[in-house]
Order: C-alpha cells, then sequence, then structure tokens
C-alpha cells in the first residue's frame, strides 16, 4: 500500500508534501485510523545511556522539527523519536528550494537551515503529546549567532527542554549552518562540551533527574579527525554519539547527476558505507566506553544489522522511512530483536 501512496506523495514537491504528509499523517492518528493499517511496534526492549529503549530502532532529526506529530510518528513502530533541531529562536532557514528527492539513488539532498519555530513551541508541542516512546530533542545554534557565542544557544535550549527529554542532542555537523561542522574539532569542541556538561550537572541537581547528552557528527572526517574526536568525547564523559549527520560529499555511483549538484546535505542509501566506516573508527576509538546510536542510509533489515554488527547500540531511520515507510521500521526492529 505505501508504494501506492509514495507514488502519488512523489509527484509534488518535496517539502510541501513533506509539510501535508505528516498533517494528514497526525489527522489519521488522532481518529484512530493508523491502528487499523500498521502493524503493532516490535517489543524488544534494550538500555543505552540508563534509557529503556522499547526496540532499537528509532526516528533520526529532521522529520519532525517542530515535535507537531511525535503521537503519530510512534503509532509507525519506533522505538524512540528524535525531534528538532530546534534553535532558541525561530528562523526561516535557508531559501526555497531546498529539499531534493533522488529516487534512482533512495537519497534526499537537503539545505534546509535549522527552518523551526523556536524552543518555545516545540516545549508546547511537547507538552502536549503522549509520548508512548522515548523522546529525544536534537539542539542547534541560531544562524545568526556567531559560532564564539555558539554554546549559548545550546545552554538555552538545553534549560527549555531539559525537564521533557529523555535524551538531548547536540547537532554541531549539520552542513547547512555555516561554520557549524568548525565546532566537531580541537580544542572549540572540548570547550563546548565541558559547558554543556556542566550545565547539566546544574539540571540533574535542579530536577533530581539525569538526561543524557549525545553528540552528533558528520560522516566526511577522517580517521585522525575521529580520533579527535573521541577523544575529546571520553575527556568530557559524554554520553553519547550519533554516527552520523548528511554528508557533503557526492558519490560517484549516483543516478541522479543534475541533481548531485545540488548543494546541502546527502542521506539515503548512497551515504551508508561512509557512514558505516566513520561508525566502525568511531567505535574503535572510544572502546566501548560510550554508546554510539547508528544512522546514515538504512534502508532495509540487512544494513540496520551491519550497523549493529560494527558497534552500534541503537539505529535511526529517516530517508529510508521516506522511500519504504512503516514496514521497514517494523522490518528493522524485528531483525534487531531477533539477531
Amino acid at each position: 500500500m505505501y508504494s501506492l501512496i509514495k507514488r502519488f506523495l512523489f509527484l509534488f514537491d518535496a517539502e510541501t508534501i513533506h509539510v501535508y504528509s505528516l498533517k494528514i499523517l497526525s489527522l489519521a492518528g488522532s481518529m484512530g485510523l493508523l491502528r487499523l493499517f500498521l502493524k503493532k511496534r516490535v517489543d524488544a526492549p534494550v538500555t543505552v545511556m540508563g534509557i529503556t529503549f522499547p526496540n532499537a530502532a528509532g526516528l533520526a532529526a529532521g522529520l519532525d522539527k517542530n515535535a507537531n506529530h511525535i503521537d503519530a510518528l510512534a503509532q509507525c513502530g519506533f522505538g524512540f523519536i528524535e525531534v528538532g533541531t530546534v534553535t532558541p529562536l525561530a528562523q526561516a532557514g535557508n531559501d526555497k528550494p531546498r529539499l531534493f528527492r533522488l529516487p534512482e539513488d533512495k537519497a534526499i539532498i537537503n539545505r534546509m537551515g535549522f527552518n523551526n519555530a523556536g524552543v518555545d513551541a516545540l516545549v508546547d508541542n511537547v507538552k502536549n503529546c503522549h509520548r508512548s516512546c522515548v523522546l529525544g530533542i536534537n539542539i542547534g545554534k541560531n544562524k545568526d549567532t556567531p559560532l564564539e557565542n555558539a554554546v549559548d544557544d545550546y545552554i538555552i535550549c538545553m534549560q527549555q527542554v531539559y525537564c521533557y527529554a529523555d535524551y538531548i542532542t547536540i547537532n554541531i555537523s549539520s552542513p547547512n549552518t555555516p561554520g557549524l561542522r568548525e565546532l566537531q574539532h580541537g580544542e572549540g569542541l572540548s570547550s563546548l562540551l565541558t559547558q554543556l556538561k556542566t550545565k547539566q550537572a546544574e539540571l540533574a541537581q535542579q530536577y533530581q533527574r539525569y538526561v543524557p547528552l549525545v553528540v552528533k557528527i558528520a560522516p566526511d572526517l577522517d580517521e585522525s579527525e575521529i580520533q579527535d574526536i573521541a577523544r575529546r568525547l571520553l575527556s568530557a564523559e559524554i554520553d553519547g554519539v550519533i554516527a552520523t549527520n548528511t554528508s557533503n560529499s557526492r558519490p560517484a555511483s549516483l543516478h541522479c547527476k543534475a541533481l548531485a549538484e545540488e548543494t546541502g546535505g546527502l542521506s539515503g542509501e548512497p551515504v551508508f558505507e561512509l557512514s558505516t566506516q566513520v561508525l566502525k573508527q568511531l567505535v574503535a576509538a572510544l572502546d566501548g566506553r560510550i554508546p554510539v546510536i547508528a544512522a546514515g542510509g538504512i534502508s532495509s533489515p540487512e544494513q540496520a544489522l551491519e550497523k549493529m554488527d560494527a558497534g552500534a547500540s541503537l539505529v535511526q531511520i529517516y530517508t529510508g522511512f521516506i522511500y519504504a515507510g512503516p514496514q521497514l521500521i517494523h522490518d528493522c526492529a524485528l531483525a534487531l530483536k531477533n539477531r
């Protein structure tokens, strides 16, 4: 059924139909219709970062930036959902068009630019949802905030979402906010992480609740950069890592050559190998001391298993969900349960 729905949806502009599809999904969920067509979520609890996840297959950030659709997405079988990226202030993001499908490649290129309604709006939406799965909240900096002041934006968001998140992801790896990826490197990264861990400790004491901090890294890193990042994550005692975000690379194997020239982050099947290579190197550098959540190109249960065999504790899916629908989430969660 989803293949027929997708064929219709793909007739329209990618960003426009993305917005309307989520609205329709939420409407169907609120009316109880999704339960008639979707399989029950796979029950395969796994504990990571002190959190018990209903299953190991999650939704990556970016699909539901403002946390408007948590309840409906939870009915699609995800064990956890990550919303955002959210910034302190609302921002429009980059100019349109900024979202492109590469159907032959089962890929997407986006240069959205952290378009979102601001952290206050996201918190209001989270308050109003039923929370039937683990919730991660992905935070970033506003485009106009100077890089040297980026930590202020992250702290503002942390303070606002801390009570409502099961874990918080620090997005320092989107390719669509100028200069953001510089925060992944050197003493700037160590300084950022130290300040965020200090704030985490203050908030944990204030609310008597520990919310893990996770850092999301890029796939466009060499081995020495990965090892340096790993050392700094270990030194700061970060709770988890997501490997990886979208890629600036354009593999020669891409079929949609014209669209491949669009700027932005590439996601989907073409980044699977690159992302998995970074995952393996990161897992080795961390030596099992920090859990890694694998994201990047998962389009089949076999690929989800490959990520876990490479050392991941959980997986996240986004582009594969767009191309294959909820059945992929069910199949991945089931495969991970039976591995």
